[in-house]
């Protein structure tokens, strides 16, 4: 029925773009737009533009801000010592909801890939060693995942970092919670063990 209704296949077409979203998902997101009243989704287009137009990177971590520095690093109660480095944007709001982190955090927008054409230039490595320059900065947690882009990341990062006398940790890694061993890979069980606690 949509084939020969070209606004309805456009839209469609921009649903299924995003990651995550195959074609039936993306149908039944545009049918529900268009079930909407008109005001509802013109406030949804309006939203989608407005952020787009006024998101940026915030000038200090490059995490996604609508000011000139986001509302973390310019919270004078975070512990300016410790810089906790993500892959993402979305990675900071993950730790944010543990509220267990009160650091500041450094987004590199990417990992380094050598299969996706991703190297150390296209990530904002630059902005982090400038921000460690300071001499203020005492640790920085690699909070990259635990894959192999995301390990050969944190070691690329450590290796510049550990001249300048700053302490490079890792996050633990190891089982979830509510899992069974008997399914858990060598490498998780591995690193489980590497970062075990005392109880």
């Amino acid at each position: 029925m949509a084939n020969n209704i070209v606004p309805l296949n456009e839209l469609i077409s921009q649903f299924e773009r995003l990651p995550g979203i195959g074609r039936k998902t993306a149908q039944r997101l545009a049918y529900n737009i268009l079930e909407q009243p008109p005001e509802r989704a013109e406030k949804f287009a309006e939203a989608l533009v407005n952020a787009r137009r006024k998101i940026h990177f915030c000038k200090v971590c490059q995490a996604f801000t609508d000011t000139e520095v986001c509302g973390i690093c310019a919270d004078e109660t975070r512990d300016k010592t410790v810089i906790c480095v993500v892959a993402e944007p979305k990675d900071v709001m993950a730790f944010e909801r543990t509220r267990e982190f009160n650091g500041l955090y450094h987004v590199l927008h990417g990992v380094i890939s050598p299969l996706d054409s991703v190297g150390p230039d296209q990530l904002r490595i630059k902005e982090l060693m400038a921000r460690l320059g300071s001499g203020e900065v005492k640790e920085l947690i690699m909070a990259t995942n635990p894959t192999v882009e995301g390990e050969a990341t944190a070691s690329y990062i450590s290796r510049l970092v550990k001249p300048m006398g700053i302490k490079v940790s890792r996050l633990a890694y190891g089982i979830p919670v509510g899992s069974d061993l008997e399914y858990a890979d060598e490498f998780t069980l591995a690193r489980a063990l590497e970062g075990r606690n005392e109880i």
